[in-house]
């Protein structure tokens, strides 16, 4: 599909100001349960014109599914494979470099987040000038109830966040972000990991943008379903805050 720069009639989305469509780029570590699913939710949507599949490094079978893929000539897929699992930081700057569209989004490979969601994140960005768009997991948007230290430090090094970069954010650590291309062209990502987060907020801060947040829906999964995240990546992004303040 390739989105033209026409006003869009079944969600009221201009895409005057993007010709080029939305690019969606998944970083995959060992995803097999619900790649597929995933691929098919963001299809569904209809408002997609590439997707870029980063693996990083899988074992669990989820390479096999990205070899059918490949078979199956889609040209709206580019597929990208690591060697090794080096981190989400590092499959999100893969993809990011693999990206045609003029605007790009985040999206984990789980089911955690909802491309149904999309229309919410994309209206700023294609009505109302936004040139970067955070989707929150705090701004009453459906949401699993799970762990709440979880919730605790989320919201702590969010705020260590806003402080440092003079932004008002509800959720920094949040998965779905999106952003005009021609910002991440000028931002250079350095970390490998889940401290992706807190870099590219500090770095978009200093470019002095206009920036939205939008309430999204989340389907947090426990350890035994799959969560990858655990707390020394708490104290990585603890320290990716203060760095990325003061160094680009």
């Amino acid at each position: 599909m390739s989105k033209k720069a026409t006003p869009d009639t079944k969600y009221n989305l201009d895409w005057t100001s993007a010709p080029n469509g939305l690019s969606v780029v998944v970083p995959i570590y060992n995803e097999v349960k619900t790649l597929e699913q995933m691929i098919q939710r963001i299809d569904d949507t209809g408002l997609v014109s590439q997707i870029v599949l980063v693996d990083d490094g899988s074992t669990d079978g989820t390479r096999d599914i990205l070899e059918k893929l490949k078979k199956s000539k889609r040209k709206d897929l580019a597929i990208e494979m690591h060697e090794s699992n080096r981190g989400k930081g590092a499959a999100v700057r893969t993809g990011i470099a693999k990206t045609k569209g003029d605007l790009v989004l985040i999206q984990d490979a789980d089911l955690e987040y909802d491309p149904a969601d999309y229309p919410i994140l994309l209206d700023p960005a294609l009505n109302r000038g936004a040139d970067v768009v955070y989707g929150s997991r705090f701004l009453g948007g459906p949401h699993r109830v799970l762990f709440f230290w979880h919730y605790v430090v989320n919201r702590f090094l969010t705020f260590l966040s806003n402080m440092l970069t003079n932004l008002n954010l509800t959720d920094m650590e949040v998965g779905y972000k999106l952003f005009r291309k021609e910002v991440l062209d000028k931002v250079t990502i350095k970390s490998e990991r889940f401290n992706f987060e807190p870099e590219i907020t500090a770095k978009v801060a200093k470019q002095k943008l206009r920036i939205f947040e939008v309430p999204i829906s989340y389907d947090g999964r426990t350890y035994d379903e799959g969560k990858k995240i655990g707390w020394l990546d708490g104290v990585e992004a603890l320290w990716t805050i203060f760095k990325y303040r003061f160094t680009d």
